[in-house]
């Protein structure tokens, strides 16, 4: 017999002959009819559980960890606002159940939609069964490890943020808290220590930081036991961090306690942990046999805790239902269930491809017109800088001045990362910025890529336009989970109805001469082009940069794209090209009002022997090569991508269709993921067979003199565009 049915028939045999489970008298808070109600929620989150048991065994549903042992959540809604946003941990069907009844919604046919991957489900649109609601402020996650923690510390710290700066956008009520659930094993994980962390230091400086952590402490990670007493003992004496502990399986404790942590959170302004004890029932999993790595006597111990008889028991203790009455609604809610299912397993689902994809582009939002920076403000902004705009410069300085510039046009964008305040980034790229906007615009953070990524994602959440910081392209594998689990995923299973716009700036790629390995020097991106709906966009020169950085920020901010903006580090203070001292490579700061267009190709050239399809660190060296080709009579074009995810393919077709030869410079490694290789691919596809390709070889870089050794070079460039033009 499988557990779900055990745990059911024990429920009904021990109410009707009264053998309840022992335990404390009611704590007072609860009103009768709040703990009648509580307990209907509980039944429904039970009731929801068994159904999609009894859904997948007749292939009608299609996942089935649910959240029975935990439905003392439900009085953790209660505790707190509907209008608090919540990251909900995936055994948290109670709390949605509860959040939603606060407001007056009936929830079971939602989450039946859900669990039958119907087209029709409100949140996902049949593409994952999560838990969320736009109108509850549960934004969907699908996260079993706690990575939705970070970006609960971002949404946190936003609304002291937006109390001083409020947002356009902005989506949370100023006296809004923001709770994040997970379980004790996730506590383990290091994402979830680093938001912990995060949080104690942010309050430990007087950093208003509205949010409640709930661990639900069931004792055990699929089959790996949580030691006992480690969670009270880990975060008990947690600096920056308010300590409360509830019994799980007792609502009117749960809520009593909740509550007074709510009311420090929202008070106080400062982050505390709710440890709520609880069991987990049935296994994992639909197809976990607990008893397959716990012995029976522990499963039995933990069923005969069942949180469903001991709300029975309080609520007879406070007089405020008969256990007769509880079974009839336990089996009138199972029934009730029953009977919607049927009708959800009906609903359609989702076909074809583009009906999966639908939700990989975000939905364009309204924003409000801006002239861009008033003169003004830009005199009094720049200062003696406004002079220097008139002569040519490097690439980092004109960064410096579009970010100016768009900071002073858009009071919502907030820059975050290591050193970007008071140092002014590791190659002086945000220098003068945080003098300019404040340390709140201009965040000086820990040195953890997670949060500094989630803090990105949260703000988004509360209507700020992030501009978070990777100080070099190899840190961003210490945090990568959060823009492709976290922030990619969020319109694809919220329907469109939450995302995450933000330009993540990442300094990267490489040709740095002082550096080697791969911490500093890092020409891989594959991680970043295998990301569906992200946009990635590196420039070759300043004032493209300039003008590329304007654009990430408009489809950042209207129309709510995930941009990742990708500047060669080597570039920064690239001044000369042909010789010493010629300035080739500078160039003048454009105007504010200019920009390059999302998928708009460069073009440098008209040659049509040869086209060098190329972008970043390669549209420089292929310059250097053209010198060559010249003195070899070949009359070439240089075509600057530019945009490396989703590639232009069809503008670099057209740009390259009267060309006799076509040669890819990639500086990536040649089987890592570079573009080079969808490149070639369109090329062959488009009958081209004059084509070729030089890129870097598949290694770490080295420093010192060899530094370029497995790089492509321009002579080598020059040789491969000979070659390939005398075939």
């Amino acid at each position: 017999m499988p557990r779900s049915l055990i745990v059911h028939e024990n429920f009904l045999s021990r109410v009707k002959a009264r053998d309840l489970p022992q335990g404390a008298p009611p704590t007072p808070g609860l009103a009768p009819h709040e703990m009648v109600a509580l307990f209907r929620n509980q039944c429904l989150s039970r009731a929801l559980d068994r159904t999609s048991r009894a859904m997948q065994k007749a292939g009608q549903g299609f996942y089935t960890i649910g959240s029975s042992g935990h439905e003392g959540m439900a009085a953790v809604a209660h505790a707190l606002r509907p209008s608090d946003m919540a990251f909900l941990h995936y055994r948290d069907a109670a709390f949605q159940i509860a959040r939603a009844a606060q407001l007056g919604q009936s929830i079971a046919w939602d989450m039946l939609l859900s669990f039958a991957s119907s087209a029709e489900d409100p949140i996902s649109g049949g593409r994952h069964k999560v838990l969320g609601s736009k109108a509850l402020a549960i934004p969907p996650q699908t996260s079993t490890i706690a990575s939705h923690l970070p970006k609960a510390v971002g949404a946190a710290y936003s609304l002291g943020l937006a109390r001083r700066r409020p947002p356009e956008h902005r989506a949370l009520p100023e006296d809004a808290l923001v709770m994040a659930s997970f379980g004790d094993a996730s506590a383990n994980h290091s994402t979830a220590q680093g938001a912990f962390n995060t949080a104690g230091w942010t309050a430990f400086q007087s950093v208003p930081l509205p949010l409640l952590f709930v661990c639900e402490d069931n004792g055990i990670g699929i089959s790996t036991r949580t030691p006992r007493g480690w969670i009270e003992a880990s975060f008990r004496a947690r600096p920056g961090l308010r300590y409360f502990r509830a019994n799980g399986l007792d609502m009117s404790e749960t809520y009593a306690v909740a509550a007074e942590a709510a009311a420090y959170v929202r008070n106080r302004r400062k982050p505390a942990f709710l440890h709520l004890g609880t069991v987990r029932l049935y296994g994992h999993a639909g197809a976990d046999l607990p008893t397959t790595y716990m012995s029976r006597e522990e499963v039995e111990t933990e069923e005969a805790n069942d949180p469903l008889l001991h709300s029975v028991r309080l609520m007879e203790a406070a007089g405020a239902l008969d256990p007769d009455d509880a079974l009839a609604i336990y089996l009138e809610t199972q029934e009730r269930v029953d009977r919607v299912a049927a009708e959800a397993v009906t609903r359609p689902r989702l076909k074809t491809a583009s009906d999966v994809m639908a939700s990989l582009i975000p939905p364009a939002r309204p924003c409000a017109p801006t002239n861009g920076p008033s003169a003004d403000s830009r005199a009094a902004a720049f200062g003696s800088d406004l002079k220097a705009m008139a002569e040519p410069q490097p690439m980092s300085r004109l960064i410096n001045w579009a970010l100016t510039d768009l900071m002073l046009a858009h009071p919502e964008i907030v820059l975050m990362g290591e050193d970007v305040g008071r140092k002014g980034g590791v190659y002086g790229v945000t220098q003068k910025l945080q003098t300019r906007f404040g340390p709140d615009r201009v965040i000086d953070t820990l040195l953890d890529e997670q949060s500094i990524l989630g803090l990105g994602i949260g703000m988004a959440h509360n209507g700020f336009l992030p501009i978070p910081e990777i100080q070099f392209l190899a840190y961003l594998h210490n945090a990568e989970d959060q823009i492709r689990g976290e922030a990619a995923t969020l319109p694809f299973f919220s329907n469109g109805q939450y995302t995450n716009p933000m330009v993540l700036r990442i300094a990267g790629l490489g040709y740095q001469k002082g550096f080697g390995g791969h911490f500093h020097n890092d020409n891989s991106i594959a991680v970043l082009r295998d990301i569906p709906g992200l946009i990635l966009a590196c420039p070759s020169d300043g004032a493209e940069a300039a003008m590329m950085l304007r654009e990430c920020v408009r489809l950042a901010r209207e129309e709510q794209r995930l941009v990742v903006f990708l500047e060669p580090i080597a570039l920064y203070p690239m001044r000369d090209l042909a010789e010493e001292k010629d300035g080739g490579w500078m160039r003048t700061y454009p105007d504010p009002s200019e920009r390059l267009r999302f998928g708009e190709i460069g073009c440098h050239g008209e040659g049509r022997d040869l086209a060098i399809v190329t972008f970043g660190n390669g549209i420089y060296l292929s310059q250097q090569a053209n010198f060559t080709l010249r003195e070899n009579g070949v009359a070439a074009r240089i075509l600057d991508l530019r945009w490396l995810a989703p590639l232009p393919l069809e503008a670099m077709l057209r740009a390259t269709q009267d060309c006799r030869a076509v040669l890819v410079v990639d500086e990536c490694r040649r089987s890592a993921g570079g573009p080079a290789e969808a490149l070639m691919t369109a090329l062959a596809e488009a009958g081209r067979t004059r084509i070729a390709r030089i890129t870097a070889e598949d290694s770490f870089i080295a420093t010192g003199p060899a530094y370029a050794a497995t790089l492509p070079s321009a002579a080598g460039i020059a040789e491969a565009a000979l070659a390939l033009v005398r075939a």
